[in-house]
């Protein structure tokens, strides 16, 4: 006679981790709870909107990146826009960025190395 061995299906309790994408599918199918605040519609200029300010950022962050890593990177700059200003100092083993709220004065720093070095 062959033993009984539970086995639980939910990743969350000790089943299979493949399981959790199908769980998470069926949860999500049966979920019907709508968000009271959510009830809001996206007109199509708001929509318009926002893919233009993504649009805008990321053609910002390419000239930042190329202006810092590019072909012929800078040492130093400033770039403003909107309401931020984005500093950035170039050394030989890091870039020191400063990303500053000018409303608030908030400032966010980021350091990113550039030289790895080997053993």
């Amino acid at each position: 006679m062959a033993e009984i061995v539970y086995q639980p299906v939910n990743p969350s309790f000790g089943g299979n981790p493949f399981n959790s994408s199908h769980l998470l599918g069926i949860a999500n199918a049966q979920n019907d709870y709508k968000d009271p605040a959510s009830t809001a519609t996206t007109s199509d200029a708001d929509l318009f909107a926002r893919q233009l300010q993504s649009r805008l950022l990321s053609a910002l962050s390419s000239q930042i990146t190329d202006a810092i890593f590019g072909a012929n990177p800078q040492e130093r700059g400033t770039i403003t826009f909107g309401g931020q200003t984005i500093s950035f100092v170039r050394s030989l083993e890091s870039v020191q960025l400063a990303i500053t709220n000018n409303t608030s004065g908030e400032v966010t720093n980021i350091e990113i190395p550039t030289f790895v070095k080997v053993n």
